[in-house]
């Protein structure tokens, strides 16, 4: 396989053919006049790149790289506006040298050159970001930005079948982690969108969120312990089940995005494989009444494996199941015990409310049986496709992207509400059509994290701009409704403003002071979280 240097993935699973032309119908029942010509991304030859201005020393050269291909698949991530500007071959950014250390003393001793010489460098594990957090922007000061690339450190080095634990390195795909795991009939279970081209150490650095909607969804909550080089030293936790020892070490690093240390390694808590698995799709004619039935089950302590409301226009674009009320998809899992009697009792709650299953019950006793049915079995493969079909319509002139939130259950609705009026305003503005998706990624007993994604008819050449104003004025209605900016996509740059106004003023004092104290050459990720340190 061959990873794109533009877009999402990999070239051979690109959208083409019939798969394209049934998208391009879907998108013009919503967007009739919409102009969708296909644009191609230019070629690499032909990229306006600039030479690079450093050399790593003769002891790193061996794992450094100018290779075009490299710098500019290095230089950002895979946001909406990352693709689009590929497209258009306005790759302002790149990284002078990529750096791909084989050991953790190569880290060491590149953060120690860096360090020296006043040379920026930003961690990269699968370049998944989606909020500017591997892109070089605004580094223009340093003399060199170096693009430290963590996929060679990529083992599992141990596993303690007792504890139920396994020391993992950070550059490790999902994929590759999890088939390790697998002949120990063992799993993370940590299963993002981004799945197949992301590292642990990247979803450590992001507190990245997984597919299952309860319980061990966040990362944070599988950490038992990380390794973390600074450029000051290396911090290492203790491993523990838990600690009240004063504020945690783990937690200063998970979502510290890259500007406090280079994660190398973690334990990590694992489970047995599941054995059971029950799933239905629950349909409703009143979205009120499918919210409600939604935030009953979060607060029923039955902690479903899967609990993904979709709206009306969501389930019809995305699992193409037309409903007044929306569709909920529901699962549960266990390494443990049957979960029959758990779904029904969550099917009984969803019947209060109105919710018919038109397809029944799935269920499955071993690991290789399918427990997905009707709408959740046609939305999974659609959320899988999603990115890929993002980039052919962002090739077509269409603003396909998303913003997710977590907020209150008794803010929803306004927040929801504030969201549409926010894009309806945008549209507005710039003249085009669209519309607003919703989903809930994952719900708890005090609230959902409402999945938000935008369809406009752009216009070619202006999308990335017509973006811009699209995401600023939903995400002030975001944090004016009582959101949080993001819910696991992680701040990078895009979302600086807004995090700015979010956290408490004298975290942020304490953040910076860290900062200072762990980076003092300010050579780590550079305006990421906090601005850049004032270079001489």
């Amino acid at each position: 396989m061959t990873r794109s240097w533009w877009g999402w993935g990999n070239v051979e699973d690109a959208v083409t053919g019939a798969e394209r032309a049934a998208l391009t119908e879907r998108v013009k029942a919503i967007a009739p006049d919409a102009d969708l010509s296909v644009h191609e991304a230019p070629a690499l030859s032909e990229l306006k790149v600039p030479d690079s201005r450093i050399e790593a020393p003769k002891a790193l050269s061996g794992l450094a790289s100018q290779d075009l291909r490299d710098r500019v698949a290095h230089g950002h991530g895979q946001a909406f506006r990352d693709v689009v500007r590929a497209l258009l071959g306005r790759v302002d950014n790149v990284p002078d040298l990529v750096v791909r250390p084989r050991t953790e003393q190569d880290v060491v001793d590149v953060l120690d050159w860096c360090a020296g010489d006043g040379i920026a460098v930003i961690p990269f594990g699968g370049g998944t970001s989606v909020v500017g957090g591997v892109e070089p922007r605004g580094t223009d000061d340093y003399p060199g930005v170096v693009s430290l690339d963590l996929g060679g450190l990529n083992r599992i080095l141990e596993i303690d079948h007792v504890s139920r634990a396994a020391r993992i390195q950070a550059g490790m795909l999902g994929p590759a982690l999890e088939q390790a795991l697998r002949p120990e009939n063992l799993t993370l279970r940590h299963f993002p969108q981004s799945f197949e081209f992301s590292t642990l150490g990247g979803w450590l650095a992001t507190r990245a969120g997984g597919h299952f909607a309860t319980v061990y969804t966040h990362i944070d909550d599988m950490v038992e312990s990380m390794r973390v080089v600074t450029p000051v030293g290396i911090s290492e936790s203790r491993r523990l089940p838990g600690s009240g020892a004063g504020p945690s070490p783990d937690r200063m690093f998970l979502g510290s995005e890259g500007i406090l240390g280079v994660i190398t390694e973690a334990w990590m808590r694992v489970q047995v494989r599941p054995r059971w698995r029950s799933g239905a799709s629950v349909l409703f004619d009143d979205y009120t009444a499918a919210v409600t039935a939604t935030r009953v089950i979060a607060q029923s302590g039955l902690f479903p494996a899967n609990c993904r409301l979709l709206d009306p226009m969501e389930a019809f674009l995305n699992a193409g199941t037309p409903t007044s009320g929306g569709v909920l998809v529901l699962g549960f899992e266990s390494a443990d015990h049957p979960v029959d009697e758990a779904i029904s009792h969550a099917l009984r709650i969803c019947g209060e409310y109105g919710g018919r299953v038109p397809d029944g019950v799935s269920s499955a006793d071993s690991e290789q049986d399918s427990a997905r049915t009707g709408s959740a079995d046609t939305w999974r493969s659609s959320f899988l496709r999603m990115p890929y079909q993002r980039d052919a319509l962002a090739a077509q002139s269409m603003i396909v992207e998303t913003f997710e939130t977590a907020c209150t259950w008794d803010r929803f609705e306004e927040l929801r509400a504030a969201v549409h009026a926010a894009a309806a305003g945008a549209f507005d503005a710039l003249g085009i059509t669209g519309v607003v998706t919703c989903r809930f990624t994952h719900v708890y007993p005090d609230g959902p994290a409402p999945y938000f994604g935008i369809y406009a008819a752009g216009h070619w050449g202006r999308t990335v701009e017509q973006w811009d104003e699209i995401k600023a004025a939903v995400s002030q209605a975001l944090s004016d409704s009582g959101g949080t900016i993001t819910h696991h996509h992680a701040v990078g740059r895009d979302h600086r403003p807004w995090y700015d106004n979010q956290r408490p003023e004298p975290f942020a004092t304490a953040l910076r002071a860290s900062k200072s104290a762990l980076d003092p050459a300010g050579i780590l990720n550079p305006g990421v979280l906090i601005d850049p340190a004032l270079r001489p």
